[in-house]
């Protein structure tokens, strides 16, 4: 394959990559939009006694640290992605290497999170929860259905 072929090749995939990565985040709802619902469930909806507000203040703030930790790992993972791409330009090792730094980093947001809400949920009552289970469930089913 002739260079120029192979720089077409690459700027295809490329674009297609960012125009894949532009649909995702346009059609799939956020971790935002996921935790703005939730939130106002938990603030607006559920009516929370003193204690639950207490609660659920110390599990918000805990949570606030650890996922901006998280996001700022996986920040520099997609950082050192771009220059192992930049450097190798093929999947090579430095790609798949940082593919998986990021892919775990990715993991490890996606399980604080679900801690996060299994945490919230626990503070509820019984009768508080039907609401704040159906949020996310529609949260996380909303473009598979």
């Amino acid at each position: 394959m002739t260079a120029g072929r192979l720089a077409l090749v690459a700027l295809v995939g490329f674009v297609a990559a960012l125009a894949g990565t532009y649909t995702g985040r346009t059609l799939s709802p956020t971790q935002e939009d996921a935790g703005a619902t939730l939130h106002a469930i938990m603030h607006d909806e559920a009516n929370l006694d003193a204690a639950q507000k207490r609660s659920l203040e110390v599990l918000e703030e805990g949570f606030e640290q650890r996922r901006k930790s998280l996001e700022d790992r996986l920040r520099a993972d997609n950082k050192r992605l771009a220059e192992a791409i930049a450097s190798e330009h093929v999947y090579g090792q430095q790609v798949a290497a940082a593919v998986d730094a990021t892919h775990h980093s990715m993991g490890a947001l996606q399980k604080a999170t679900l801690k996060h809400i299994f945490a919230m949920r626990a503070i509820l009552r019984p009768e508080q929860r039907g609401a704040f289970d159906k949020a996310v469930d529609q949260t996380l089913t909303a473009q598979t259905r």
